[in-house]
């Protein structure tokens, strides 16, 4: 693995990270070079054989730098339960990078609670999650947030009158609606934040076309896009290490603005070096987000309450 042309990472010594779903893909490349450059790293994950693996490998490359902590954010009781965990052994969180997902399911799925799996996944228990670390990563010198977003943002559009797609399920206008719902969160996080004196840096950004187990995970190898993404990888789709790129830059940028958004810097922001990436209309809506925020918390008994 490599970063990209003229990048050297600044000295993460003493700085505290988790990544959600950290076992493969832009997870794992991000929680090997941020642990490389010397942060301790949480590796949040479902599965425990794959996480504990994970942790591992970037142990081999990185001594003493990754734990493996389970977190199956399709059932907030997980959720609330590693949060605890967390913040009983930690005083304070530097980063938390929001990055674990599911895409695209052929077939609708709910979780524990009865959500649409990738609304509920990809959002809905990173909500909650970021509500009960906020007074964790406050206690932080400078505390930042990542939320990975997709370029199929773009596309996305918010159901309120159907958010778990009861009627009339499709898989891609559920994955776009669930990544937009992400960079949402982000530019109303830092809204909030802003307004309420919380201290945090709220920002996201996207892998574009990677090479990693979201599709095999989702759509599956056979599906339309996997057999597109083969033909067309030459011209569009990046590593996997490549595609943690923008996720990395986002981690450790210190020129970050509040709610700065990362990608590609190539044509369609496919693929390339990392830069800030284009962010549409419909996720910087302010009604949109203050309804999404309280619709999310409604669903996850979410407080965004900093403890005193």
């Amino acid at each position: 693995m490599s970063l990209w042309p003229g990048a050297k990472l600044p000295d993460l010594s003493g700085k505290t990270i988790i990544i959600t779903g950290a076992n493969s893909g832009i997870g794992y490349y991000a929680a090997l070079e941020l642990a490389k450059a010397g942060a301790q790293v949480t590796l949040a994950c479902r599965s425990a054989e794959k996480g504990q693996a994970a942790a591992a490998r970037v142990n081999a490359e990185a001594p003493g730098r990754a734990v493996f902590a389970a977190l199956d954010l399709a059932d907030l009781n997980s959720v609330r339960s590693f949060a605890a965990s967390f913040k009983e052994a930690h005083g304070s969180l530097d980063l938390l990078i929001n990055n674990a997902g599911v895409m695209a399911l052929p077939q609708r799925h709910v979780t524990a609670q009865g959500f649409e799996q990738q609304f509920g996944v990809n959002f809905l228990g990173h909500f909650l999650l970021t509500s009960l670390l906020l007074t964790t990563l406050m206690n932080a010198a400078a505390p930042r947030l990542v939320q990975i977003s997709s370029i199929a943002h773009r596309q996305g559009k918010i159901a309120f009158d159907d958010l778990q797609y009861e009627r009339n399920y499709k898989p891609w206008p559920v994955y776009q609606q669930s990544k937009l719902a992400m960079l949402i969160f982000a530019e109303e996080l830092q809204r909030r934040s802003d307004a309420g004196g919380w201290g945090l840096l709220s920002l996201a950004a996207h892998p574009g076309i990677a090479a990693t187990e979201l599709v095999a995970n989702g759509p599956g190898n056979k599906s339309l896009l996997a057999i597109a993404m083969n033909i067309g990888k030459a011209f569009v789709l990046q590593p996997g290490d490549a595609g943690a790129w923008p996720t990395i830059l986002a981690a450790v940028d210190a020129a970050a603005q509040p709610g700065a958004y990362y990608g590609p810097a190539g044509f369609g922001e496919f693929r390339g070096p990392p830069t800030l990436a284009k962010i549409k209309p419909q996720a910087l809506d302010k009604a949109t987000g203050a309804r999404l925020w309280d619709v999310a918390e409604q669903l996850t008994g979410a407080e965004f309450k900093p403890a005193p």
